[in-house]
Parts: structure tokens; sequence; C-alpha cells
């Protein structure tokens, strides 16, 4: 979405217009929904969340005064509601890769989420020197090592390395200073990695 356009629709939000709203919503449903997804794991689960996040963002979109962009504010709620979930134990069985497939991006056109979150991860060539088999496999890998690490970990690698936000919008997210951005990334990358060779 244009910069105007989005600028236009926030101050028609304001005025009360819900069809603006809804077109705004509409626009980033499937980056929030994906954002969620790569949280939580699970379709069903992710597609709850994402419900919850709509909502806050309905009730809540007249406290948005501006100081971020529109979707940093509406992913702090994703975020935030993510980690709630996961930390109350609601967490259902693995996602099955087989059902993965490819996930819309904002834009709303197809993307593969797959070969995204393998090539953000950095030097997983490290991990796996046999990356000539199958790519599921390399991937599965990934889901599997990302469902073990630390809640906060998992956070800012989801938002930094695979929904590449820059430092400070992730900041903004997990409302922390920048620099513990920076230093828990390191930490989360650390952590992957050391999953990633228990696992394999």
């Amino acid at each position: 979405m244009e910069p105007s356009t989005e600028q236009h629709l926030i101050e028609a939000v304001k005025t009360g217009d819900r069809g603006a709203l809804g077109r705004l919503l509409s626009e980033y449903q499937y980056r929030i929904y994906n954002v969620v997804l790569r949280m939580v794991r699970h379709r069903d689960d992710a597609a709850d969340v994402t419900q919850e996040v709509m909502l806050k963002i309905v009730e809540h979109i007249d406290e948005f005064q501006g100081r971020s962009h529109i979707t940093t504010w509406m992913i702090r709620i994703a975020m935030n509601l993510a980690i709630s979930h996961l930390r109350q134990g609601r967490v259902r069985a693995a996602l099955s890769l087989n059902g993965m497939g490819t996930d819309q991006g904002s834009s709303g056109g197809n993307v593969d989420r797959h070969r995204s979150l393998v090539s953000h991860i950095p030097d997983h060539r490290e991990l796996r020197p046999d990356l000539g088999v199958e790519q599921k496999e390399s991937i599965a890998l990934l889901h599997r090592a990302l469902a073990k690490i630390d809640i906060d970990f998992k956070a800012v690698l989801v938002l930094r390395d695979i929904d590449q936000m820059d430092y400070q919008q992730v900041a903004e997210v997990l409302d922390v200073p920048v620099g513990t951005v920076k230093s828990r990334l390191f930490r989360a990358r650390l952590a992957l990695r050391q999953q990633m060779i228990r696992l394999t």
C-alpha cells in the first residue's frame, strides 16, 4: 500500500470510517497471520489468535497515535497475543509440514514462506552441509528447532529474520531497547543453532 493511501485510510478510520478500517485490516491480515503462525505453529491456533488480534485492533484503533508505523503497532498486538497464547500452554500438536504449503504475504500474493524461513535464518549452511537433500527436511529441522527455544528468542527471530523488520521496529514491537534486541537476537541465533545441532 502506498504511504499516502495508508495515511488517508488512517485519517478516515479516526473519523469513524469503518470501511477504511476494513481496508486496513484486509491489507495486513495475511502478514499478521503469518507472524502469528510462525509463533504458534498450528494453523487453527493461528487463525484463532489472528481473530483476537483483529478484534483488539478494532477496539483500540482510536488509541493509535501515529508514533510508529501502523503495521508495527498491529504486529505488536499480534505478538503480544501470540506470546500470551504460548505461555498459557494452549499449543496444539506440532504443525504437519505437509499442511504448510505457501502462505499469502501482506500484499495478498502467494509467497513461499518456507524458502524465506530457510534463507533468512543465518548460517544454516554451517549446520546442514548436506542441504542438497530434500528442502522439506531442512525446513522441518528449522521448525523443530524454533519450537524448542525460549519464547522471547523465538519472537525476535520471527520479527527480525523472518518478517524482516528493522531493529527499531522490533524494539517497538517487543517494547525493549534496540540494544536489547541486538543482544537477544545474537543469543537467539546461537540457541537456534544449538537446537539444530542437537536435532541432527
